[in-house]
């Protein structure tokens, strides 16, 4: 999934703290919000944004290109269905802990529509100087601005780290992917690179990943025949074998993802692999400049 300046957007539980926080934020940054939704709330406006009771009745009047969400777990089901019935193709899934079955039904439907996914316990997506749509500090020039490097990343806040070392080593950022750090997910490490291989503005490519699952293993070898450079960052690679650590898929079992077969697969496919999320910048330069 990629973004621009030209992409309207609808935040679905807009007049909660968190969104209507963060419709500010989106909205101070240049993305182009045209309205929101919250259940028994519409008519009523946030920072001027109208707001609907769905996104079916907001779409009459302001058709949206994505829809972020910010609702409890038990509430996104209906909240990702109204958005992909109601035409938006892009859907920024920020929920976390929501059932298995439940997520599982809104990517069968959003893959039968052709919606793309992002999410869900995903941070957001960033295109430094365009758009941002999720919970990212777009708006702190010492972490985001505009440049050449892509960043994917399972962790928002690793992937906040690696975006403040790579504009203090004086690069910036073409986009920014938060995956989501759940074990199902509507797009992948492998769905990630791949957009940011063919987008025009990168010319390098950041992977921060973790232990758990496959989903790195999987990219590896597509990266493989690459011809942009990618430098990548495994997280979680001293955890002992069968222990949840953080996210939700970020779990080593049956001898598959741990972090030195990540490592290995990553670094046979010609990725460069560092130890720090610190000396990421170094390994890009001169690239990504």
């Amino acid at each position: 999934m990629m973004i621009s300046s030209t992409d309207t957007v609808v935040v679905q539980g807009i007049t909660g703290r968190q969104g209507s926080f963060w419709t500010r934020r989106m909205a101070e940054y240049g993305t182009r919000i045209v309205a929101g939704t919250s259940p028994g709330r519409g008519g009523q406006t946030v920072d001027g944004i109208p707001v609907y009771d769905s996104v079916a009745e907001a779409a009459r009047e302001h058709p949206a290109d994505v829809s972020v969400l910010f609702v409890p777990p038990l509430a996104a089901r209906d909240a990702a269905l109204d958005a992909i019935r109601a035409g938006v193709r892009k859907i920024v899934f920020l929920t976390e802990h929501v059932p298995a079955q439940d997520v599982m039904e809104v990517l069968a439907e959003a893959r039968d529509g052709g919606v793309q996914v992002l999410g869900p316990n995903t941070a957001g997506i960033v295109v430094p100087g365009q758009a941002t749509v999720g919970i990212m500090p777009a708006f702190a020039g010492n972490v985001f601005r505009p440049g050449r490097v892509g960043v994917v990343s399972r962790s928002g806040s690793l992937g906040t780290l690696v975006a403040l070392n790579i504009v203090g080593a004086g690069l910036g950022q073409s986009a920014f992917l938060g995956i989501g750090g759940d074990p199902i997910l509507g797009t992948t490490t492998l769905d990630a690179v791949r957009t940011l291989d063919a987008h025009p503005g990168t010319d390098s490519v950041v992977l921060v990943g973790e232990i758990g699952g496959a989903m790195e293993e999987e990219a590896a070898a597509y990266i493989s025949g690459m011809r942009k450079p990618v430098v990548a960052f495994i997280a979680g690679r001293s955890a002992p074998p069968g222990r949840r650590m953080g996210h939700a898929g970020a779990i080593v079992s049956g001898g598959r993802g741990d972090g030195e077969s990540k490592v290995r697969a990553l670094t046979e496919a010609g990725a460069t692999v560092v130890d720090l999320p610190s000396q990421i910048a170094a390994a890009l330069s001169p690239s990504g400049r």
